[in-house]
C-alpha cells in the first residue's frame, strides 16, 4: 500500500517506536529493515497487515460497484489520513464522520464529500462546518436531523451569527429504544416538513443506521433490518409525494450501512420509483481491517446470504510479549486496556512465536485471554500440555473484536508484510 504522508515524522515519543532509534518519516521506515519478530520494536505494538488491508479496500470497492451504489467509509474507525487517502484512491465517493473535529481531519486529507452520520447541535460545531464550507471550494457536507428542536437550534445559531448558510441535511429514521432518529412516520414527516420550510436547512435525502437492529441471528437480522428499510422507504416516498426535497441536486442521497449487515440495506440504497434518481451511499468503516471475532461472525452470515466466497480478512492485530508465568496455566502479557479493544469481548490469541524465533505458528485453540488490566493481559492455557506452554519472552499475536477501539489507543501503526517485515506506517488523529 502506498504511504501517503511523507511529512509524518515518527520517533521515540510514539508508543511502539524504538526508543533509541533515530526519528524517520513513514516513507523512510521500510529502509530500517525492522521486523516485528526480530525484537526491533518494543511490545506491545499494534500492526496492520498490508496484504489484508489492500485486499479489504479493493473487495469493498468492488462490492459496492457490483451493487450500483457508492461508498463513503466511516472515518471514525481509523482516523488515519493515510488510510483515508488509500480508500479515496481506490474509488470511495466520500467519507463519513461523527463529529466536526473528525470532519476537519477528513477535509485536510482531501475529502470533498462528507456525511456526518450524527446530529449537529452545538454552536461551535455549526461554526466549524460553516468555516470549512466557506474555506474549501467544492466541499459538500451533509449531516443528520431528527427533531424540530434540533432544527430550531440551528435556526437560532444562524440568527445570532447573522448567517446566510443553508446546510444540506438528511432526515434520520431510528429504532425505538436505540440510537438517534425519528421513531415514527408521523414524527418523521413533521421534521421533514419543517426542514422544507426552513431558511437554514435543505432536505437532501434520508438516512438510517441498521446496526442497532442486528444481533447476528440470520433470521432476526433479515426481519428487523428489512422492517427498518421499509419504514425509511415509506418516509422517503411520502417526502417525494409532498415535494419536500431540496432542489439543489439532481439526485436524492439515501445512506445507511455499518460493517455487520451491510447487504441488508441494499434495497434502500438501490431505491427506484421516486421523482429523481437515488444516490445510494454505504457507510461501512470497520471493513478496512475487519476483525477476528465480532465482525467475523456477522460476515459469515453476509457470505451465506450473498453466496460469497470468504471475503474480508483480519488486518489489525496487537503483538505482546509473555512477561511472567507466575503459576501453572497462567501467563501475563505486556498488553492491556491501554493497547487493545475490550469493549465487546476479550482479544483472542491467533499466533505465537517462541523467544528468539523469526516465524510464528498458530496459537493453541485452548488458549484464552480472560481479563485485561491497564497494562496486562491474562492468558490462560492448559498447564498439562508442556510443549504448548508459553514461556517468558515468547511473543503472542492477539486478534481483536471491533477495531475502532484499538485504533484510538495508538498514534501510529507499522504496516507489515506477511513475514513481519515493517514496510510502511500510518498515523492516527483522534
Amino acid at each position: 500500500m502506498e504511504n501517503i504522508s511523507p511529512e509524518l515524522t515518527l520517533g521515540p515519543g510514539f508508543k511502539g517506536f524504538p526508543f533509541t532509534a533515530e526519528p524517520c518519516t513513514a516513507t523512510e521506515i521500510a529502509a530500517r529493515g525492522w521486523n516485528v519478530l526480530a525484537g526491533d520494536l518494543p511490545f506491545p505494538v499494534a500492526v496492520l497487515k498490508r496484504t489484508a488491508l489492500e485486499h479489504n479496500i479493493a473487495w469493498m470497492q468492488d462490492y459496492v460497484g457490483r451493487k450500483g451504489v457508492q461508498l463513503a467509509p466511516h472515518g471514525k474507525t481509523t482516523m488515519s489520513p493515510e488510510l483515508f487517502a488509500a480508500q479515496m484512491v481506490a474509488g470511495a465517493w466520500g467519507l463519513t464522520f461523527a463529529t466536526a473535529y473528525q470532519v476537519s481531519v477528513g477535509v485536510a486529507s482531501g475529502a470533498r464529500r462528507i456525511i456526518v452520520a450524527n446530529q449537529v447541535v452545538c454552536d461551535a460545531d455549526l461554526d466549524a462546518l460553516d468555516h470549512m464550507l466557506a474555506g474549501n471550494q467544492g466541499l459538500r457536507i451533509w449531516f443528520l436531523v431528527d427533531s424540530v428542536a434540533q432544527l430550531a437550534l440551528i435556526e437560532d445559531w444562524a440568527q445570532r451569527r447573522a448567517s446566510s448558510r443553508v446546510f444540506e441535511v438528511l432526515l434520520e429514521m431510528g429504532i425505538p429504544g436505540k440510537r438517534t432518529g425519528c421513531r415514527s412516520f408521523d414524527e418523521a414527516m413533521l421534521v421533514a416538513q419543517a426542514i422544507s420550510q426552513s431558511r437554514v436547512a435543505t432536505l437532501a435525502g434520508v438516512e438510517c443506521y441498521e446496526g442497532n437492529a442486528a444481533n447476528c441471528d440470520n433470521e432476526h437480522d433479515i426481519r428487523e433490518v428489512s422492517a427498518l428499510v421499509r419504514r425509511v422507504l415509506n418516509v422517503a416516498l411520502a417526502c417525494d409525494q409532498r415535494r419536500l426535497w431540496s432542489d439543489d441536486d439532481d439526485h436524492l442521497l439515501f445512506t445507511a450501512g455499518g460493517s455487520a449487515v451491510f447487504d441488508l440495506v441494499m434495497p434502500l440504497l438501490q431505491a427506484k420509483g421516486l421523482s429523481r434518481p437515488v444516490r445510494g451511499v454505504l457507510r461501512s468503516g470497520c471493513y478496512i481491517t475487519h476483525d477476528h471475532l465480532n465482525y467475523a461472525r456477522y460476515l459469515a452470515n453476509v457470505e451465506r446470504r450473498e453466496g460469497l466466497d470468504p471475503s474480508l480478512r483480519p488486518a489489525l492485530t496487537v503483538w505482546a510479549m509473555v512477561q511472567s508465568v507466575p503459576e501453572p496455566g497462567l501467563a501475563l502479557l505486556t498488553c492491556g486496556r491501554r493497547d487493545i479493544s475490550f469493549d465487546i469481548e476479550m482479544p483472542v490469541p491467533v499466533r505465537w512465536a517462541r523467544s528468539g524465533e523469526r516465524s510464528a505458528q498458530n496459537a493453541p485453540g485452548s488458549w484464552r485471554v480472560t481479563a485485561l488490566n491497564d497494562q496486562h493481559a491474562y492468558l490462560n492455557f492448559d498447564a498439562e500440555q508442556h510443549s504448548l506452554a508459553p514461556q517468558v519472552g515468547d511473543r503472542i499475536e492477539l486478534g481483536i473484536s471491533h477495531p475502532c477501539t484499538t485504533f484510538d489507543k495508538w498514534r501510529w501503526m507499522p504496516i507489515v508484510e506477511d513475514d513481519g517485515r515493517v514496510s510502511g506506517a500510518i498515523h492516527t488523529r483522534f
